[in-house]
């Protein structure tokens, strides 16, 4: 009917990516405009709007580099300890998890049920210098706390330099 398909020629016949059939550019947009909109709201202290959709779940991770060690939190709100694993290489952090959660609500002429979930994983590289045998990790209201020591040698490799102003 047009004289002119309006799909660049990367695309097949069908509309998809050759070589990549099951991944369509409008879905890849839409997906990065709700992890957009979902950091958005999630800043301003609001509910994720997509938390759970399609599995997906983006907990918040602070890194900082304390006196003689690494600490990781990981905000995990309405998680169980079994429901996440942590593993520890020399050069990187791995945070796992699933958080499921099941609502419901009768009442009279009524009955409601809501169904939520989202997995994740996290990998974070670390420093060289981390003493992976005396690596902990406490969970408490909601936030997952890891203490990764430095070694003696990392702490040793530690110079100040002055600071001069001109």
């Amino acid at each position: 009917m047009f004289g002119k398909s309006l799909l660049p020629a990367v695309f097949g016949q069908r509309g998809l990516l050759s070589g990549r059939e099951e991944e369509h550019p409008f879905l890849s947009l839409q997906r990065e405009m709700n992890r957009l909109f979902d950091d958005f709201f999630r800043g301003a202290g609001m509910p994720s709007l997509f938390e759970g959709e399609g599995g997906r779940f983006y907990p918040s991770v602070d890194v900082r580099d304390a006196e003689g060690e690494i600490i990781v939190q990981a905000e995990l709100p309405g998680m169980d300890d079994k429901d996440i694993e942590v593993l520890l290489t020399d050069n990187a952090l791995t945070i796992k998890g699933e958080k499921k959660e099941e609502k419901e609500d009768k009442g009279k002429g009524y009955y409601h049920m809501e169904r939520t979930f989202g997995a994740f994983s996290r990998t974070i590289p670390l420093p060289g210098g981390v003493d992976t045998k005396k690596a902990e990790a406490k969970f408490k209201k909601g936030v997952l706390t890891i203490s990764l020591p430095k070694t003696e040698e990392a702490k040793a490799k530690v110079k100040k330099i002055a600071v001069k102003s001109e």
